[in-house]
């Protein structure tokens, strides 16, 4: 097997970790998260969107069979699931089982900010939403949205989906300038991490949209999620000839492991500390085992 990482951090790679049932084969496998019980979501582009496992990659069940038409962020905090529709423009809430508890937005209703063609710099930021990337919580209870490819923000509303802000604009260069936020983090200091995509760097900010600081030594960051001790666990899609890695980071940026991988459209770090990544259009989910 495989073996990566450095330090306190070391990974054993299990490869087409995820079992499907007989006869299935995945979809575009876009996110993954884990739930109170170590139970394993993957967010798939295909019906079932929801197809969950145990922490052995056995099958238990699915869900949302014409509930999701373009599935991409999920997030699991609470036993909530917190995902987006990316063509629908639409951020959702559901039970760990499938129920609906919430829906932000209108379904297949874009707002304008000039953007046709979804990750290409769009002309003009604007509210929400226009093909969202993710939905997040925050210790406050407000939720925050990155709306990414066919917009230039980020959103954030009140815990019954009133819009009490948005920031951010078109841009490739300065503070709070976006070309594709794709995966948003709210840690437990309320302090928000945004994945600018096509920018190959990390945004952080304030609660309330203040830019703080970015790291720009990152490729592509494609999701980003958080283990008990606070260290940022970042999938990077790779660029200019430079592969895909993941980076585990601290919330000050310091790199404390890094290696190169897969490019995983969606990662996850569970309880125990492994990793998850979807594959996307590799379609299978990998899991890197953390040892000691």
């Amino acid at each position: 097997m495989t073996t990566v990482g450095s330090g306190d951090y070391i990974y054993t790679l299990i490869e087409n970790w995820a079992k499907l049932p007989d006869g299935e084969t995945w979809g575009n496998t876009s996110a993954v998260a884990t739930d109170s019980q170590d139970r394993v979501y993957v967010f798939q582009r295909k019906d079932p969107p929801v197809m969950i496992f145990d922490r052995d990659g056995n099958y238990l069940s699915s869900w949302g069979i014409s509930a999701i038409t373009d599935p991409h962020g999920i997030f699991i905090e609470d036993d909530i699931i917190y995902v987006t529709d990316r063509a629908d423009s639409v951020a959702l809430k559901f039970t760990l089982d499938g129920k609906a508890l919430q829906v932000i937005g209108r379904r297949g209703v874009h707002s304008n900010t000039g953007g046709e063609t979804p990750g290409e710099l769009v002309p003009k930021s604007s509210g929400p939403f226009n093909y969202p990337t993710e939905l997040v919580p925050a210790p406050s209870g407000d939720l925050y949205v990155s709306d990414g490819y066919r917009n230039a923000r980020v959103h954030r509303f009140s815990p019954d989906g009133r819009l009490l802000a948005s920031w951010g604009e078109p841009g490739k260069e300065g503070p709070n300038q976006f070309h594709l936020p794709h995966s948003i983090l709210v840690d437990a200091d309320g302090l928000v991490y945004v994945c600018d995509r096509e920018n190959n760097r990390i945004q952080v900010f304030t609660g309330e949209g203040r830019f703080i600081t970015m790291w720009t030594d990152l490729r592509r960051p494609l999701d980003i999620s958080s283990d008990a001790d606070g260290i940022l666990h970042i999938s990077e899609g790779g660029v200019d000839g430079m592969s895909p890695r993941v980076s585990l980071m601290t919330k000050q940026g310091q790199v404390v492991a890094r290696w190169d991988s897969m490019s995983a459209h969606g990662s996850w770090v569970d309880a125990h500390g492994d990793i998850y990544m979807a594959l996307g259009a590799a379609m299978r989910v990998d899991k890197y085992v953390k040892q000691g």
